[in-house]
């Protein structure tokens, strides 16, 4: 509850200072000037991009599933980020991959997919930040704030795969625990334990690491053409850099508490990367920003839409399966 009031209210106080910053008239003109022909191969680089992460997502889940049943799940997740707040798509993906042919893959090595899924996106931005960083006009000081959250990045990512690889440690590590507070030696604990880093394994293996990796980085690099094609509809030229800043920036604001679909916050982080670049048309900057995120939330609702069609789901029922999964995490922690 207090976490989506914080959200309401920093989603307020971003809306409100955009619109205390811009021109109606400059930025209704940018709108309508934009070459929007250009939003067609934006859209089907987007398109590319998801199917990029379900063929990773699908190698994190040991291929155990067809790839178009793991490209519906996951796109019915960002359809929920997008219209629930406190990004519960997430719990909603596993309550969709519970149902599959009665638990086909452990819950625990669902969420240590999503997990890893994040973590592979998150050395991505982070990269993407660091070289809008080394080339970008901006002071010292964010260059080595962005170089210390790489490097914490950086070692909880190898920690995982350490943890994952030398699962026998994490086993005495366990034993040593239960020993000092018996509720945690109970077995089904050792079983989540076991079934979490089933879903990490993937990544300490190299060959399967280059392919997550790959995936991964093919994704992003969708992204970055997809958003160049909008940067050059309503700016009539795109810039590489400033692209991949932009959508770094745009990934990390949807982790900042806000409302459903990241309204204001989303904006006002595409406006302030942008602002760093040298670009300074405010009104023209909250329009691009505000075409970028409208593009985006039609992709995930269109392609959200089919997946729970083709999952024979309804919204009303995956907010009831995400309090039943809500309602289960005591069970899990106990």
């Amino acid at each position: 509850m207090r976490v989506g009031l914080l959200g309401i209210v920093i989603s307020g106080l971003a809306i409100a200072f955009i619109a205390s910053q811009i021109q109606l008239e400059a930025f209704g003109q940018a709108l309508l000037k934009a070459n929007y022909v250009y939003v067609i191969p934006c859209l089907l680089f987007l398109l590319l991009g998801l199917v990029a992460r379900a063929l990773r997502w699908r190698a994190l889940l040991a291929e155990r599933l067809p790839l178009l049943r793991v490209f519906s799940i996951m796109n019915v997740a960002y359809l929920v980020n997008g219209v629930l707040p406190l990004r519960l798509g997430e719990v909603a993906r596993v309550f969709l991959m519970s149902q599959v042919e009665d638990g086909k893959v452990p819950p625990m090595r669902i969420i240590s997919s999503i997990v890893v899924e994040r973590l592979l996106d998150l050395l991505a931005v982070v990269l993407m930040v660091l070289v809008g960083l080394a080339f970008a006009p901006v002071p010292d000081e964010l260059r080595a704030a962005g170089g210390v959250g790489a490097a914490m990045v950086t070692v909880g990512f190898c920690g995982l795969i350490v943890a994952a690889a030398n699962r026998r440690w994490l086993h005495r590590l366990h034993d040593w625990l239960a020993r000092g507070v018996p509720p945690l030696g109970r077995e089904r604990l050792r079983v989540w334990l076991d079934q979490f880093l089933d879903g990490v394994a993937p990544l300490t293996q190299w060959r399967s690491a280059l392919r997550l990796v790959g995936w991964t980085a093919l994704s992003w690099s969708l992204s970055i053409v997809a958003g160049y094609f909008l940067m050059v509809a309503v700016f009539g030229a795109g810039d590489w850099l400033a692209t991949a800043l932009y959508i770094a920036a745009a990934a990390f604001a949807i982790a900042v508490p806000a409302v459903p679909g990241n309204l204001g916050t989303y904006e006002w982080s595409i406006v302030v990367a942008l602002q760093a670049l040298g670009y300074g048309d405010f009104s023209r900057l909250a329009a691009f920003a505000l075409l970028v995120h409208a593009v985006n939330v039609l992709v995930h609702a269109a392609t959200g839409v089919v997946g729970m069609f083709q999952e024979g789901v309804t919204l009303g029922q995956l907010q009831r399966g995400v309090r039943q999964m809500r309602g289960a995490k005591g069970e899990y922690a106990g």
